[in-house]
């Protein structure tokens, strides 16, 4: 009796056991499903997509592929060619973004550096740019490029898919130029800017015009003002748009400014 009553003992302990590792595993499963549903829900997949697009979407555009750093540095070397002056009129881009002096401005996708040292030039002493990238060749190449020019005002900084790895409330400006269409994680990534900026600081979407289609450059990589808008003008961002500088011609530069919580 003794023996049958303490199987039944350890048969009713086996069983609650059992019971509460079965509740504990359904919230756990509970969790990453609605984990899961809410990151399902922000971003879409397709098979059949444009080439030059990795087959993920978010409100309503398709991402697209990086430019790397490329073959031999093929990629750096498109950034750097002699022509884009003349095709895209980037002297125009920093001049028109009323840069103070001491200004502390990040570049996003900085690439090789040569937005970075553009904008660098319509700083003073005080003011610098924060080149960020997620590609460490790309920084490597920077560095090489700003010891040849002897600019010490450009400062190169790995970023990585999700945020730009920057100090909350620590930049005056952000400018991505042709970058912002290829981020992987955009919500992520803006949530994480937003919070880099300070309070009255702007951030400029440089992008190839939707809205022209004499633009020599695959749609996959333009952007239309709309949509620009779209996006960044999400409440979790706390923005509000502030103009489009029409001056590129091939670009519209959409800039918005965070809102100041007193202001609201």
């Amino acid at each position: 009796m003794l023996i049958q009553r303490g199987i039944q003992i350890t048969l009713c302990f086996l069983f609650l056991s059992v019971s509460l590792f079965a509740q504990n595993v359904t919230k756990t499963e509970k969790t990453e499903t609605n984990s899961s549903a809410s990151h399902t829900k922000r971003y879409t997949y397709r098979k059949k997509h444009n080439p030059n697009g990795i087959g993920k979407f978010y409100m309503g555009r398709e991402i697209a592929h990086v430019m790397g750093f490329g073959y031999r540095a093929g990629g750096a070397k498109w950034l750097e060619r002699e022509t884009r002056e003349k095709e895209e009129k980037i002297s125009l881009l920093a001049k028109s973004l009323k840069i103070q002096k001491n200004d502390v401005i990040a570049d996003i996708g900085a690439g090789s550096g040569v937005i970075s040292m553009l904008l660098a030039a319509q700083l003073g002493q005080q003011g610098k740019v924060i080149a960020v990238d997620v590609q460490q060749k790309m920084l490597d190449r920077l560095k090489k490029n700003l010891k040849a020019k002897n600019i010490t005002n450009v400062k190169p900084h790995l970023g990585k898919s999700k945020s730009p790895q920057l100090a909350k409330n620590s930049v005056d400006l952000i400018v991505m130029v042709d970058v912002y269409h290829e981020f992987e994680y955009p919500y992520e990534m803006m949530l994480h800017l937003c919070q880099a900026l300070k309070k009255g600081g702007r951030i400029a979407f440089v992008e190839y015009r939707m809205e022209d289609p004499k633009v020599p450059i695959k749609i996959i990589h333009k952007m239309s003002e709309a949509q620009v808008k779209k996006e960044a003008l999400q409440e979790a961002f706390q923005l509000k748009f502030v103009e489009t500088i029409t001056v590129l011609p091939r670009q519209h530069v959409v800039v918005f400014q965070k809102k100041d919580d007193k202001k609201k």
